[in-house]
């Protein structure tokens, strides 16, 4: 399967931004997918994480109750929803999938497959 993400920009803090994956393959339903992120100077890290079937969900502390991950398998997407941003959450966000754990694995080493990326820049 081949990932492209999109919708990343620069968002004032407090704002909302949702950013998407499209996913190139006609088995994009069973994978668990994620989002993971890299700000500058630090290692590429966990964000969130939804199960094959969108039935269960889980994320990192740091954005547990502002982020809402989801997945619409009919259109082969995955979407981030981020609210509440903070000038910490600026970053590369970048979609992954995974066929070995299709409810979806924190661990950035287990995923197969890897987007570009897309920059979100929170900043006043």
């Amino acid at each position: 399967v081949q990932l492209q993400a999109s919708g990343g920009g620069l968002v004032q803090p407090g704002g909302s931004l949702r950013i998407s994956c499209l996913a190139f393959g006609h088995t994009f339903d069973r994978y668990g997918v994620g989002w993971f992120r890299r700000a500058p100077g630090k290692e590429r890290e966990f964000v969130a994480v939804i199960s094959w079937n969108g039935a269960k969900t889980y994320y990192a502390d740091s954005v547990k109750g502002r982020f809402t991950i989801s997945r619409d398998n009919a259109k082969n997407m995955l979407y981030l929803e981020m609210n509440n941003l903070k000038p910490e959450d600026t970053a590369v966000y970048y979609c992954a999938a995974d066929r070995e754990h299709p409810d979806g694995t924190t661990s950035k080493r287990e995923y197969e497959y890897w987007g570009e990326g897309t920059q979100v820049t929170v900043s006043s």
